[in-house]
């Protein structure tokens, strides 16, 4: 070999060194740096013109095809480099942009709250509408909470009420706050899901125990009691008098029980009551807090004098089975104490909305307002010999025809009212979603179904129908359906909020157990046959 081309090896052996220094530059993790990959492509260019290839020397000539076929790749991988970067660069911008659009979101909640004191407090008529959203820590209260301002809001039709001298203060605020493994400090996780990577993760959350605490003593009461029974009127005589001269609150009767009130004794006097249908639409204004004396009716009963938000509720136990009254009245000044003075358990009970239409005036409502039930939604055939034949609709899909004595639509809280006689499934009042429950079909596999609680569901009677249906809601106000007519059902906003004993899976478990004496069953010995 001759001194040039010895030479010339000498070149291409520093040039491999450096190729391989280049090219072995890598980050901490191992992954090739675009400036690294540049920089081996422009050796490998540099490298390749200053080679002497001889048409006899074949292995340079290959060594010359291997350096442009790395070049090659090299380049390859730096410009897929260079776009996977690009990639990662616009996802990020759009992760900010969401995560800058949250927080803006965010801010103007914690400003609508933290401007609550000098204008909503203001406002002793504000209406108030209940809806959950996910609480940081740094929310207006700064307690951990779900505050009344965020969660009650002004969304309720009617008409502004004049100033009554008879009301003292205003309505107190409260906040919902979410209790994390049965505690009651307020503490909660929040609701989190990662879209990172393409990838859904399932949101961390609290057992879902809703907790409620006021931010200022309540001030005014309404109590609905059970008709015709002289024990229970009593015993409202005897709670009135204890919050009035304990509490110092404001009471609010309806106008049966104030004037059986004062027939008993002119004290009562300070009693006041709703004397018309406007004053009882905006009943929610002034109200802070319902006591019922009686039974699961009772309840049902309260929750219908309010078209819109309705206050918390607690049901002492005066009745039969009991599902929504857990407290024991022989011990109201403990009960409505830890009430008024501490956070205490709440169960939000779902509400169906229901609306008649006609097929004479096809889309129009025949009712003014919807009708709320707190319980089911009956269609059966009522004084008919006839099957109830009803086609049934669930949003834009078909669900069924009804053939038989008639369908339950019920919520949670009334699957252990007629939906349970009829064989629909306990579910606990919690659980979001609508029972779909058929009254004796004249068939061998209608079961029942559960739906979920966005759905909005359509009953309607078809015109070759035999006979007439009728609707009933919460076993009162029946309303005759005709061919052509149907019945539209859906969750409706405003829930009841009802007071727990413990928490709600524990006074749902009791009910059941002592009401219905759910799965009672002797036990089997235990000195059975040895193995």
């Amino acid at each position: 070999m001759s001194a040039n081309e010895l030479t010339a090896a000498d070149k291409v052996c520093d040039e491999r060194i450096n190729f391989n220094v280049a090219t072995s530059n890598q980050t901490e993790n191992g992954d090739i740096t675009t400036v690294s990959l540049v920089e081996s492509e422009r050796a490998a260019y540099t490298f390749i013109p200053q080679t002497p290839i001889r048409s006899t020397d074949a292995h340079l000539g290959e060594f010359s095809e291997a350096l442009r076929t790395v070049a090659k790749t090299l380049r390859r991988v730096a410009e897929g480099k260079a776009a996977a970067q690009a990639e990662a660069a616009e996802w990020k911008r759009k992760y900010e942009l969401e995560m800058a659009s949250n927080e803006h979101k965010r801010h103007n909640v914690i400003k609508g709250c933290s401007n609550f004191g000098n204008d909503k407090l203001e406002q002793p008529t504000s209406q108030l509408a209940l809806e959950i959203a996910p609480i940081d820590q740094t929310s207006c209260c700064g307690n951990h909470g779900i505050c009344s301002h965020q969660i009650l809001q002004d969304e309720c039709p009617g008409p502004k009420r004049k100033q009554d001298e008879k009301i003292i203060g205003r309505k107190a605020p409260f906040r919902l706050v979410w209790g994390c493994d049965g505690d009651k400090n307020g503490q909660h996780k929040r609701d989190f899901v990662s879209f990172e990577k393409g990838d859904i993760k399932t949101a961390e959350r609290s057992n879902k125990q809703i907790l409620l605490k006021w931010e200022s003593p309540p001030q005014t009461v309404l109590f609905v009691t059970k008709p015709n029974s002289n024990s229970v009127l009593a015993l409202c005589a005897e709670m009135v008098r204890w919050l009035k001269e304990h509490n110092n609150m404001n009471v609010f009767v309806e106008p049966r029980v104030r004037k059986e009130l004062l027939a008993e004794d002119s004290y009562f006097s300070f009693i006041q009551t709703c004397n018309n249908d406007q004053e009882a639409k905006t009943l929610h204004t002034k109200i802070d807090l319902i006591v019922t004396l009686g039974g699961d009716g009772t309840v049902l009963w309260a929750a219908s004098l309010f078209k819109g938000p309705v206050p918390p509720v607690v049901a002492f136990s005066l009745g039969s089975l009991g599902f929504m009254t857990p407290f024991p009245s022989e011990q109201y000044r403990e009960c409505l104490g830890n009430v008024l003075k501490q956070p205490f358990s709440i169960t939000l009970r779902s509400r169906l909305q229901c609306h008649v239409i006609r097929d004479a005036a096809k889309e129009q409502e025949e009712t003014e307002e919807s009708i709320l039930v707190l319980n089911e939604v009956t269609i059966d055939r009522g004084m008919s010999s006839y099957l109830t034949y009803l086609e049934c609709y669930c949003d834009s899909s078909y669900v069924t025809r009804v053939q038989g004595d008639g369908l339950i639509i019920s919520t949670t809280s009334g699957s252990t009212a007629y939906s349970l006689a009829a064989g629909g499934s306990m579910v606990h009042p919690q659980v979001p979603g609508i029972l779909f429950t058929p009254i004796c079909p004249h068939s061998l596999s209608f079961r029942p179904l559960i739906l979920p609680e966005y759905v909005t569901l359509r009953v309607q009677v078809p015109f070759n129908s035999r006979g007439q249906a009728w609707a009933s809601f919460d076993g009162k106000g029946r309303i005759q359906l005709g061919p052509g007519d149907a019945l539209i059902c859906s969750i409706s906003p405003w829930p009841v909020p009802t007071a727990c004993l413990a928490d709600s899976t524990t006074d749902f478990l009791r009910s059941i157990h002592e009401g219905l004496h759910w799965n009672l069953r002797k036990s089997q010995s235990f000195d059975g046959p040895s193995a």
